[in-house]
């Protein structure tokens, strides 16, 4: 379990960059489009996505790359 002040330390400063959606963390530091500490110029890893995600170019199948790998949950949830 996660709290979002928990997620908050995941930002990647130490190569560790964890994200949540719908209440549940996933670790995107094998992720390609994360490499950069920053996905796409927009979202910042340490953070919960969800409101944002009805803004992105693609839908949830992006959960199921095998990079992405889902490592807890949200307490805040």
């Amino acid at each position: 379990m996660f709290t979002l002040s928990d997620l908050r330390r995941y930002d990647g400063e130490d190569g560790q960059m964890y994200v949540a959606y719908r209440g549940k963390v996933y670790d995107v530091s094998s992720c390609p489009h994360w490499r950069s500490g920053i996905h796409e110029n927009l979202h910042f890893p340490g953070q919960d996505l969800t409101s944002e995600f009805p803004d992105a170019p693609h839908g949830e199948e992006v959960f199921s790359f095998p990079c992405l790998q889902l490592i807890g949950y949200l307490a805040d949830q």
